[in-house]
């Protein structure tokens, strides 16, 4: 089982959980955010299928992600557009972060339910159709305020 290591008071006694969860959050609140995410859940096509579109735009700038989305004639590529249409989406709504600053800095699929059907063969025989879903996941990151982060850090050491 994980442990969370706690800090101590002090007098030398540990912090309760609660008290470290609730200091931990507030850190994590204050940080600056500098990405944003969109998942869509139990979509109805094989991640083999998917993870070859969505390989083609991991690490692409997001005005760059959309082209090749948009001329893609794949079936994986009109669902993948929607859910970068929806991280960029997050991030400006939610966190302002720009637009024009942004690329695709994680994207992902991963294996969802499968619905197994049996199929009649001949001779009283079957077999099993498994109709596969997925999971996709966009992670947007705005380039300028990584590079602002990166630079405060390097001057606070």
């Amino acid at each position: 089982m994980y442990k969370v290591k706690l800090p101590r008071r002090e007098d030398g006694k540990r912090v309760k959980r609660s008290v470290f969860h609730r200091i931990r959050k507030e850190q994590e609140a204050a940080a600056p955010r500098i990405e944003a995410r969109a998942v869509a859940k139990y979509i109805r096509i094989s991640p083999r299928k998917a993870r070859s579109v969505i390989n083609a735009i991991r690490g692409k700038d997001v005005n760059e992600a959309f082209t090749i989305l948009m001329f893609s004639p794949k079936k994986a590529a009109r669902i993948i557009y929607k859910v970068l249409q929806s991280a960029v989406a997050n991030a400006v709504n939610n966190f302002n972060l720009n637009e024009d600053s942004l690329y695709v800095a994680e994207a992902y699929v991963n294996d969802g339910p499968r619905l197994k059907r049996l199929w009649p063969r001949g001779r009283g025989r079957a077999d099993i159709i498994k109709h596969r879903y997925s999971h996709i996941t966009v992670v947007v990151r705005d380039r300028e305020k990584e590079k602002e982060l990166k630079e405060s850090n390097k001057e606070e050491r």
